[in-house]
Order: C-alpha cells, then structure tokens, then sequence
C-alpha cells in the first residue's frame, strides 16, 4: 500500500491552538486542577516560546469555555485561576442546538424521563431532611397564584435539579441543569399558549409534590413512575398547545 493511502498530510496549528493543546494536556493529566492558577501571560510566552498574543488569545478561548477565570496584574498572584465550571458553556451549547433543531423535543424528553427516573431512585436512598424541606420550599412557593410563568418555570427548575443534586452525582445535576436551560424559552412560552394555565401550573405542582413524597417515604420505584408521568404529560400538554387553532407561534 502507497504512503499517500495510510496518511493524510499534517493539518497545520495557530499558534495560539498549540498553547490549548498544551494547557488541555496538562489537564487531561491531572498536573492542572480546579483551584490551580496558571502562570502569568508573560511568564507562559517564555515558557512556550510564542508571542504574548498567543497565550492571550488561548486564554480567551478557554475562559469562554468555562474553563479558567481570567487573572489580572502582575506578581505572584497574577495569571488566570483554573475552574472547570463548564455549566453555562453546557447550557448555551444545548440550548443552540435545541434551538436550531439538532434534537427535537421529542428527544429532550426521553432524555430526562431516563435521567430522571434514575435521579429520583437514587435520591429516594440518599435525600437529607435538609434536602427535603429546601425541595418542600420550592413546592410551595409554586403554589402562589401571583408569580410570572418565567418565576414559576425557575421554581420547575429548582426543583428537577435540586432533586438530582440531592441523588448525589454532581455530573447528573450538571446535566439536568443543562437540559433545562436550554428548554427555558419554549417552556415559558408553552405556559403563554395555554387556555387555562392556572390549572396546569396547580397540576404540575401537585406532581411536585406527590414526586417528593414517594422520594421522602424511600419508594425510588414509585418516583420514577412518577415522575416519568409528570413529564411525559407536559410535553404532550406542549404537542398538544402547538395544534391549537389561533394560538400565538
């Protein structure tokens, strides 16, 4: 077999790429943590022998990525600190591409029936009755009449993911976290299309609180039946607003 059939000639890097490359690996390897500061701009430069506007430029790509802060002023304190909160990146990223019909509803959906289901066995074994009343909390400022459907969609939100953090795995709360901003918008705007969205707000809060019950009582099993039921009804209550004659779009 000739050369040209077992390779493919070498894609050229930026220079400020090549600078990502090596942070990235010294990630991947665990010499760089959350919590750990990176040298100075200028002390990086010399270290890597590329021009200041390079490490500038990569550090602008990763502070957008969520994956440092970006540091100030010089001395031993200078140099932007490693975070690793990869949360709002996650989200905008969903949310894009829900947007732009990647992954239909239909998809999200099945996505958090799974997610879900699991969240709440696993918080049925492990929920704290701290975890509890701050879960009991949020229900019951749902249920005030006055609040905007975007507060009360907030409220939604606090609850699904206050339920997976509450299971334990900080992965899964940043997941669920991220599916639920990127539904914000059009779950806002289902309550809009509505004919009655009182009661549906009154319905949904009512399953809230029959979720947290069976997660209280340690019966994982009925939770998951649960809240599968909760959120399939929504979004059949979301298909269902859409077909509506005369409803906005």
């Amino acid at each position: 077999m000739a050369p040209d059939d077992l390779f493919r000639p070498v894609q050229r890097q930026r220079t400020y790429e090549q600078v990502l490359s090596q942070i990235e690996e010294q990630i991947l390897q665990g010499r760089l943590r959350a919590g750990d500061r990176l040298p100075g701009e200028r002390q990086l430069a010399e270290s890597l022998r590329v021009s200041r506007p390079a490490v500038r430029e990569a550090l602008r790509v990763l502070e957008a990525m969520g994956i440092v802060s970006a540091g100030t002023g010089s001395g031993p304190g200078s140099g932007s600190r490693v975070t690793g909160d990869g949360s709002p990146v996650l989200s905008t990223v969903l949310r894009l591409h829900v947007a732009l019909s990647s992954f239909s509803q239909r998809e999200v959906m099945e996505v958090r029936v799974q997610l879900e289901r699991w969240a709440v066995r696993e918080a049925a074994r492990s929920l704290r009755p701290e975890q509890v009343q701050s879960l009991r909390e949020v229900v019951a400022r749902m249920r005030d009449q006055h609040i905007t459907h975007s507060a009360f969609n907030e409220l939604d939100t606090d609850f699904h993911v206050g339920m997976a953090q509450a299971c334990g795995n900080a992965l899964l709360g940043l997941l669920m976290q991220a599916l639920r901003d990127a539904v914000h918008q059009e779950m806002t705007l289902t309550f809009q299309r509505l004919s009655d969205p009182r009661s549906t707000r009154d319905a949904l809060v009512s399953q809230h609180a029959a979720i947290l019950d069976a997660v209280e009582g340690s019966d994982g099993e009925e939770a998951a039946r649960l809240v599968e039921r909760h959120i399939v009804e929504f979004y059949e209550s979301l298909e269902s607003s859409r077909l509506e004659p005369g409803q906005p779009t």
